[in-house]
């Protein structure tokens, strides 16, 4: 009895770690060709909107100041999953073709509006804490205020947005699970369509998890090697 139940575990250990080993590849497929490019299209469209969005907060002009509280508002006040089946479902229900969007394109769209409206903030903190002045000695010898704010304001506020930034990328990296719910195929979604055919939801989730970890892991160490260099260039 007791070798029997011996010969049983280790069986079951044995076809967990097939298991294991025959999910990895379609994992990693799933981050190479959705999770990773989701992260990086998502980052860069968000940040580009970031620093639209904050230079339209601090502008001073009341139209595109008002649209961008407004913008970051509604993002910041509600949910991304709400954003996402807006975006893909909600818009898509409007009967107007260019609206209706493949999967990965609607969660390009939501993830990118999201992470603007957020970084937007961190941008915007970020160009206030430069000195005033750094703004006054650039306009004393005759720069513009588009040219104090590229030459003078920015690179200072690049500094020191980059440790929240980094952070918002790598929630961002694990956010891009929530595309499961609308059929993008990142690894999230691979491993609950492994988990249909092998009903082993806490095995796959489990190795779900630790590449996700992984990835942020690898990605935190990227983060600390750019502050380092960083922060070379700055007295102490």
């Amino acid at each position: 009895m007791k070798m029997s139940l011996f010969n049983s575990i280790l069986w079951l250990s044995s076809e967990n770690i097939e298991i294991l080993k025959d999910s990895f590849l379609p994992l990693m497929r799933g981050v190479l060709t959705y999770t990773i490019p989701l992260s990086l299209l998502s980052f860069f469209i968000g940040l580009v909107l970031a620093i639209v969005t904050a230079l339209s907060r601090l502008s001073g002009i009341a139209l595109l100041s008002g649209a961008a509280r407004v913008y970051v508002s509604i993002i910041r006040g509600t949910p991304l999953l709400v954003q996402l089946f807006i975006v893909y479902f909600g818009l898509g229900n409007l009967g107007v073709e260019f609206l209706k969007f493949e999967p990965f394109t609607g969660a390009l769209i939501a993830f990118s509006l999201n992470t603007g409206a957020y970084a937007s903030e961190t941008i915007r903190a970020s160009i206030l804490s430069v000195n005033k002045g750094q703004w006054e000695a650039a306009s004393s010898i005759g720069m513009s205020y588009m040219q104090s704010l590229r030459r003078v304001i920015l690179p200072q506020a690049t500094r020191v947005s980059i440790p929240p930034l980094s952070n918002s990328f790598i929630g961002l990296v694990k956010e891009t699970s929530l595309a499961s719910t609308i059929l993008v195929s990142e690894m999230f979604r691979k491993a609950q369509e492994i988990v249909a055919t092998t009903y082993t939801p806490l095995l796959l989730y489990i190795e779900a998890a630790a590449i996700y970890w992984a990835i942020c892991f690898v990605l935190s160490l990227i983060q600390g090697g750019i502050e380092n260099k960083m922060n070379r260039y700055v007295n102490t």
